[in-house]
């Protein structure tokens, strides 16, 4: 049954752990849980060096979900919806009842987490954002359009800051709560007869720690060396994968890491002959892939927050505490995303997924250190992203894609100029294998996967044999 009542507001009004403690009062399954995200986002767009627009927006999303017992097990209904005030509740919670009464036993039933301390904060008015995140950044802006203009570049791209309170609450008593800042910068330059491109992204929690100016240098240089067109061939080339391509790439991997699915032998941590993978090396450098809801810099909520179920995330595991987990230390691999069902299905410890992902080799060369080690033994190549990311075969993880915004020949040490973009076929946990080297680990803005996860922090990596699998002139 429900919690303590409120006897708070119910009209239009209602405050986020009003509606949350209402939803449960209203209640009549055997369990319920809560998820109600306050979000607000401020953002800027610009083009042809020029602000084009700026706005701020308020929402509101609550999921409800019910949970029925029966002679056969517990089943689960969810139910989410926008905009929702304390005078949508009922029907709301209805549907979520009508769901579980009408739904199968879930298969990962398991007893709601139980009550532990509630946030001391659970109670006030959520944290929202505005323009004036963007204070010190626009004069800065402004100055970066100057130098463009100055330097016969034009400027693309927007900023756009998101603030996200989430007020959870259950039946068992667990009353929650989290604040998720997140931003995220992309700059795009382009020579004024707009024959040259090159991207530039980073992600911040409060735009204090970005410099457009310094990424607006970094675009001048790639236009520079796109000055000069190089055509290559398809084929295996000595490559650094700069930190946003790492990211886009160990996303996926960490996606596709579900313990369930590699001990029923349909991913490429399965272990042949049955179970996983899990003890083995994947890697001879000293590679740690790591997640940390307290990591500085990339913090995000230190419990479980699930709207819905799946592999890899389970509704009856909200609330459940998170702590730091090694997916990958040293080289082996340690963990693989579990719930508590999926835990004691494998055997495995419990390892629900985290909100950031952070790659660290103990590197000490930056990106340009790197470049001056590369291309003395044949043609190097540096990348700046990769885009269009699909799985081709689960079983090896073997994902395709295609680079984006600029590619860029190395010999012996100097960029001598830009070739074309390619498809490329690789898996991420091959890359990990013959990776030669990582760089220093820095905060990147992943550029395929940048609208669903932001906090990441990646060296550079060199791949001696990448596989540039065909040409291709559309992007």
């Amino acid at each position: 049954m429900s919690g303590a009542k409120s006897g708070t507001t119910t009209g239009r009004t209602a405050r986020p752990h009003e509606i949350v403690e209402r939803a449960l009062e209203l209640s009549t399954a055997d369990g319920c849980v809560v998820i109600a995200d306050e979000q607000s986002s401020a953002n800027l767009r610009w083009a042809g060096n020029a602000l084009t627009t700026n706005g701020v927006t308020r929402g509101r999303t609550l999921t409800v979900i019910a949970t029925v017992d029966g002679a056969q097990g517990t089943a689960s209904g969810v139910v989410s919806r926008s905009a929702v005030t304390a005078d949508d509740l009922e029907p709301l919670v209805r549907a979520a009842e009508a769901a579980a009464r009408g739904a199968g036993p879930a298969e990962d039933a398991r007893p709601l987490v139980p009550a532990g301390p509630v946030s001391g904060d659970f109670t006030d008015a959520p944290a929202e954002t505005t323009s004036a995140v963007f204070t010190d950044f626009a004069p800065a802006l402004g100055e970066a359009f100057a130098r463009a203009r100055a330097g016969g570049r034009e400027l693309y791209g927007f900023a756009n800051h998101e603030l996200t309170s989430t007020y959870l609450g259950t039946s068992t008593g667990v009353r929650l709560r989290h604040d998720q800042p997140s931003g995220t910068l992309e700059l795009n330059a382009k020579s004024p007869d707009r024959t040259r491109s090159a991207w530039a992204g980073r992600a911040t929690r409060d735009f204090k720690d970005v410099d457009p100016g310094v990424l607006d240098a970094e675009l001048a240089q790639r236009l520079a060396w796109a000055e000069r067109k190089i055509d290559l061939p398809a084929g295996r080339y000595e490559t650094l994968l700069p930190p946003s391509a790492v990211a886009d790439l160990l996303i996926y991997q960490l996606w596709s890491s579900a313990a369930r699915d590699a001990a029923e032998g349909r991913t490429v941590f399965s272990r042949p002959g049955g179970g996983t993978r899990v003890g083995e090396t994947l890697s001879e450098l000293p590679l740690t892939l790591r997640s940390a809801p307290g990591e500085p810099g990339l913090e995000c909520a230190p419990f479980v927050i699930a709207h819905s179920s799946g592999d890899d995330a389970s509704v009856f595991d909200n609330g459940l505490p998170l702590t730091a987990t090694d997916w990958v230390r040293d080289g082996r691999l340690e963990h693989l995303l579990t719930t508590r069902h999926s835990a004691e299905l494998t055997g495995l410890p419990v390892a629900p997924s985290i909100g950031n992902l952070v790659l660290d080799a103990g590197g000490e060369r930056t990106l340009e250190e790197m470049v001056a080690a590369t291309g003395h033994d044949g043609p190097g190549l540096l990348l700046t992203c990769l885009w269009y990311i699909r799985e081709v075969d689960p079983a090896t993880l073997l994902l395709t894609g295609l680079t984006r915004d600029g590619v860029y020949l190395v010999e012996k040490g100097e960029v001598v100029g830009e070739v074309n973009n390619f498809r490329f076929n690789e898996s991420p946990v091959d890359l990990l294998s013959r990776a030669t080297e990582a760089g220093i680990t820095e905060k990147t803005l992943p550029r395929e996967w940048g609208d669903w996860f932001t906090r990441a922090a990646m060296p550079a990596l060199r791949v001696p044999d990448f596989n540039m699998s065909s040409v291709s002139r559309g992007v």
